[in-house]
């Protein structure tokens, strides 16, 4: 019995090494790219533990869920933390950050979230950037959920750790992740003696055994049909044109924001500001008199395979989640999930136009 996920023959050190290639361009980096064998959680991790610990003073950005995290992993490592949080409808901004940067003068590692789907929001990590540099601080981000939604430029914005994932704005795999490290990065590195080594969270072991070693030879066995997977989404992305990958996201955005204000019944956009909306994902303010999760539920039991979540935690209650990403940035994926959303609300007695909602999306998408 044959089946196209077995008996594949072994992926090469040179098809990786092209893949690895290929994620470069994506980003439009020079810096090196490591393809991690794991969700996008090993490098960010990874990378915290690799470049901070005791004598490191990090800023740590909080807009959602991920930021919080991070500055777990930091104090872990030993960092000195001092977190900056905003609240999660809205953004962080640059001013913010250079005025963290006047009270604690000796931050040298700033962590961020670009764009958070768990909240909605996005960051201006080019403006972000330029007060970095200006500290000369390390420059950590999280992209996850930002790359192929909107401009993720690390060269250009002074990015010093980049991380993606291809499960979300991509399409593409979540077995498998990437981060870009600066030369910078990798000497914070080398000089961190508690620096994850002969760990399966170690990039200094991937660059000693696969990079600085001319990428001849990988140091595992990789996860093939991740890889190859990885490979297939990065070549649909080129042939698409990155552009339009992201004008699809940015419409899809635009479209769920307007058709869930026309739709009425008290649903609002939980971000206020429009700049400050991820175009990665939408979240909305159910309206008090309906509990979101209970809205979710009643949507997903007509349509199970709408692209509708509740918030997690805490914002079970108040939080819906459009995540029109991947295969779901698309006129049709919008309108279904507002057309649902409208029959949740009916079920429950709250007045809601879905004509209305449907005619502000189209309008919205053009």
């Amino acid at each position: 019995m044959t089946h196209p996920f077995l008996d594949l023959p072994p992926l090469t050190a040179e098809r990786f090494a092209a893949i690895e290639d290929g994620v470069a361009r994506l980003l439009d980096t020079r810096q090196d790219v490591l393809i991690t064998q794991g969700e996008a959680l090993l490098p960010l991790e990874g990378a915290i533990r690799a470049a901070a610990g005791p004598g490191t003073v990090a800023l740590n950005v909080i807009t959602g869920p991920y930021g919080q995290t991070f500055g777990g992993w930091l104090r872990d490592a030993g960092a000195t933390v001092h977190d900056l949080s905003v609240p999660f409808h809205t953004a962080v901004s640059a001013e913010q950050v250079r005025e963290a940067f006047a009270e604690h003068p000796d931050i040298d590692f700033v962590s961020l979230v670009h764009a958070e789907a768990a909240t909605g929001n996005t960051n201006p990590v080019a403006e972000i950037g330029e007060a970095v540099r200006a500290q000369g601080a390390l420059f950590y981000l999280d992209a996850v959920a930002s790359v192929g939604a909107e401009p993720v430029l690390p060269d250009a914005w002074g990015v010093d750790l980049c991380v993606i994932g291809a499960q979300k704005a991509m399409g593409g795999p979540a077995g498998v992740s990437a981060i870009s490290v600066s030369e910078r990065a990798w000497a914070r590195m080398a000089a961190n003696p508690n620096a994850p080594r002969h760990s399966y969270l170690s990039l200094l072991d991937w660059k000693e055994r696969w990079t600085d070693a001319g990428r001849k030879a990988l140091p595992h066995a990789p996860a093939q049909l991740e890889m190859l997977a990885l490979e297939a989404c990065l070549e649909r992305i080129e042939s698409a044109g990155l552009e339009t990958v992201m004008a699809r996201h940015r419409r899809a955005a635009l479209a769920t924001r307007a058709g869930a204000v026309a739709l009425g019944a008290g649903l609002e956009p939980y971000v206020h500001e429009e700049r400050h909306a991820a175009p990665v994902a939408t979240t909305l303010r159910a309206p008090s008199a309906a509990a979101a999760s209970d809205l979710v539920a009643r949507a997903l039991a007509a349509e199970p395979g709408l692209p509708l979540a509740a918030g997690g935690g805490a914002l079970a209650k108040e939080m819906i989640r459009v995540n029109h990403y991947g295969p779901d940035a698309t006129g049709d994926a919008v309108h279904r999930a507002l057309d649902a959303l409208g029959a949740a609300l009916a079920e429950l007695g709250l007045p809601a136009d879905p004509a209305a909602a449907r005619r502000a999306a189209a309008d919205a998408w053009r």
